[in-house]
């Protein structure tokens, strides 16, 4: 059985920088929706050509696609001993998709873990948040300053800020996120898989915290 984990959460809860660091403790792929569909749209399968029409009508992948994006992905060699899925399952239905994939694989879910951040602190960090146009290293002017103000530390160009980390953005992705994922979180926690974390403890607190849930001291 692999370490298979859900990771839920607001925009701006820290998912990606957690799974990167827990992947130095365990060696399994984060895997982001994003990023799968971006896998898919290149791969040149007839799914792939599927999510690359949608993607490019700017319309949202319907679950039956999403779901046979994650199934063949999860079929990959890299996660024979887990996986660490983040932004799906964004519903019920996609979770119990979820299950049939993991029960088809043999599998099972190990956790599904809630980072939970207040709305004032996903502002705060969302808003800060600032992107090299050039390279698309990010930066965030409260934790992961550049060296030079506001200038990339590779590319020496100016950074901006994504409209979507502008603040009424932000506190809008905010309410639909936590409206949205609320009977998933339902879900996870009537199956006892559910676990809930303090987003703002810091990183190290927050890996040790998932090693803990998974059984593993780092």
């Amino acid at each position: 059985m692999g370490i298979n984990l859900v990771f839920l959460g607001p925009p701006g809860a820290g998912k990606g920088t957690y799974a990167k660091k827990l992947r130095e403790h365990v060696n399994i792929p984060h895997i982001s929706t994003g990023d799968m569909f971006r896998e898919a749209a290149t791969s040149g399968t007839e799914l792939g050509k599927k999510v690359k029409e949608i993607m490019e009508r700017g319309e949202l992948v319907p679950d039956d696609i999403v779901n046979e994006v994650v199934r063949e992905r999860l079929l990959k060699d890299d996660c024979k001993r887990g996986f660490i899925l983040d932004g799906y399952p964004r519903t019920v239905p996609q979770a119990e998709a979820l299950e049939k994939i993991l029960e088809e694989l043999g599998e099972k879910l190990t956790a599904a873990i809630f980072f939970d951040v207040p709305e004032d602190v996903v502002v705060e960090r969302l808003t800060n948040r600032r992107i090299c146009p050039k390279c698309g290293r990010i930066y965030n002017l409260l934790s992961m300053k550049p060296k030079e103000d506001e200038l990339c530390d590779v590319c020496k160009v100016k950074l901006i800020q994504r409209d979507d980390d502008k603040e009424e953005v932000v506190r809008k992705r905010y309410k639909v996120y936590m409206e949205n994922t609320k009977p998933v979180i339902e879900f996870y926690n009537k199956k006892k898989l559910l676990f809930t974390i303090d987003g703002t403890i810091g990183l190290e607190k927050v890996t040790q915290e998932v090693l803990n849930i998974i059984g593993r001291k780092g």
